[in-house]
């Protein structure tokens, strides 16, 4: 069936030489040699290598010209963007000069130190508060939420309906829990004094009637109300004296 003189030939051909072609590292495949793809493997390597090495360069050259990389998680961001504090709104003067407004209420409202009002400062004396009615055995954080947002609305709605220009409520928020900061006053009082007595009673008296005037104050000021700051105070004042008597006593579970 089979030639077999063709097939001597073939295997004495192939046989008396070298072994097998494809056996060798250097041997050609088809007149291809392995030498030439080797040189090829190597050049995409070094120009792989090349590339890799230049885009490390590159991303080096960029972060050296941005700013070093844990300048990310401060505040005060990097060179030629906005810090961290600016783009959430969080301005730490106007947070202390309104601040100084309310520890100072005899002092001259400015008209204009609502325009940029934030919920920053009032967020941290809400939770000051509590925190400090914690630390006096009192851990009453609903309460103080659940009064601040229903006094807060309370208040809100009062304020449209007796003046010309009107309010907010963020701007409300603002300066009621801005004014909150005597209370925080008291409520560390507490912690090593007994507000169940008559130095508490006097000392809740005067942080109610200090909140009550400097709220008031900047009420009246931002929406210039000067005949009607006693109808603006009482409201207020009934607010605070709230978070006092949350100051002074224990509620019942």
């Amino acid at each position: 069936m089979f030639n077999q003189n063709s097939y001597g030939q073939y295997s004495s051909s192939s046989g008396g030489g070298e072994p097998l072609a494809f056996y060798q590292g250097g041997s050609n495949y088809g007149g291809y040699a392995s030498q030439p793809s080797g040189g090829m493997g190597s050049m995409g390597s070094m120009g792989g290598g090349g590339y890799a090495s230049g885009n490390m360069a590159s991303g080096r050259m960029s972060m050296g010209s941005e700013g070093r990389w844990w300048e990310a998680f401060g505040t005060g961001g990097l060179e030629g963007e906005p810090s961290l504090m600016e783009e959430l709104g969080i301005d730490p003067g106007h947070i202390l000069q309104k601040s100084l407004t309310v520890l100072n209420p005899l002092g001259k409202v400015d008209t204009h130190i609502m325009d940029d009002a934030d919920m920053a400062g009032p967020l941290v004396f809400c939770f000051a508060f509590a925190f400090v009615l914690l630390l006096s055995g009192k851990p009453q954080f609903s309460y103080i939420y659940g009064v601040g947002l229903l006094g807060t609305i309370s208040i809100y709605t009062l304020l449209n309906l007796m003046s010309d220009s009107g309010i907010d409520a963020y701007r409300t928020a603002s300066v009621l829990g801005y004014c909150l900061l005597p209370m925080v006053g008291l409520g560390g009082l507490g912690i090593g004094l007994g507000m169940d007595t008559a130095v508490g009673g006097i000392l809740s008296i005067v942080s109610v009637v200090w909140c009550t005037y400097a709220a008031s104050t900047i009420f009246v000021a931002v929406l210039r109300m000067d005949r009607q700051r006693l109808l603006v105070a009482y409201p207020v004042g009934l607010f605070y004296g709230c978070f006092a008597l949350l100051s002074i006593f224990q509620v019942a579970k």
